[in-house]
């Protein structure tokens, strides 16, 4: 920890939080940890007698979540360029990380004719916890994978048909600081599952649309099960008020569809 120290100076000297700083050391433990267990060298021997030990640092300066109220979201929205506003849209209503947007492709996508919409199979390869990730669409969401269906052959949303690296970008941080938000984007998460608890959705419900590891595929669900998902999905679209939301933009044919109560 003494050799380390320095690092974590530096690291925490350029605004570093405690949670990159321990990352970085989780990647040396498990580099040692192989060293010791694992690899061998050409006698059959481990790198390394021992491992010392590495002290990873508490989180006591992790920031909390920061879930955007109705006004907030719109707000934000609306200053966002169409392209990276879409992508909030859709993720604010799926519960999608950053890459999964950016990354999505049509060929993910399965329909469901029995309900008339369809749902996207993100494969474990790509996800967090390395389990198969089922994306419903509630009507918000389908009416924006529908506002670009067929402008690229493989990514759902480019810019200039080039795939987006990132929703993180300058136009986003411009937006944030306009509005005098502390909003990340991995916040769009927790406003979705916030909005969620608002519906009272069913906590069991609650916890497949936000993605916790259960083991579940789109090979376990039948069409009355994806068909409860979507409706408690849907119980957002209209939001704490009991309204629709307002349109993103006037002129971008993105926004929730008419509800009816």
């Amino acid at each position: 920890m003494g050799t380390l120290q320095p690092f974590i100076t530096a690291r925490k000297q350029l605004g570093r939080k405690n949670k990159s700083v321990k990352l970085a050391l989780s990647v040396l433990r498990r580099i040692l940890n192989l060293s010791i267990r694992l690899w061998r060298d050409e006698n059959g021997l481990t790198w390394l007698d021992i491992v010392p030990l590495i002290q990873l640092l508490p989180l006591t300066d992790a920031r909390r979540p920061y879930p955007l109220s109705w006004s907030e979201q719109h707000a934000l929205f609306q200053i966002l360029a169409d392209h990276p506003s879409r992508m909030c849209l859709f993720k604010v209503n799926t519960r999608c990380r950053d890459q999964e947007v950016c990354q999505l492709k049509w060929e993910w996508e399965i329909p469901v004719p029995e309900l008339d919409t369809s749902v996207f199979l993100i494969s474990g390869e790509l996800i967090k916890n390395r389990e198969d990730k089922l994306i419903v669409l509630n009507r918000i969401a389908k009416s924006v994978v529908d506002s670009v269906r067929g402008q690229h052959k493989d990514y759902v949303f480019t810019y200039q048909s080039k795939p987006i690296e990132r929703i993180n970008n300058n136009g986003w941080k411009r937006a944030r600081r306009q509005l005098n938000l502390p909003v990340r984007v991995h916040d769009l998460k927790h406003t979705f599952g916030r909005q969620l608890r608002a519906a009272s959705v069913p906590l069991e419900t609650h916890k497949i649309l936000l993605g916790h590891r259960n083991g579940d595929t789109t090979s376990h669900y039948f069409a009355p099960e994806l068909e409860e998902l979507i409706e408690a999905e849907n119980r957002v679209c209209a939001g704490n008020s009991g309204k629709t939301p307002a349109k993103l933009r006037q002129n971008s044919g993105i926004g929730c569809l008419e509800t009816k109560r």
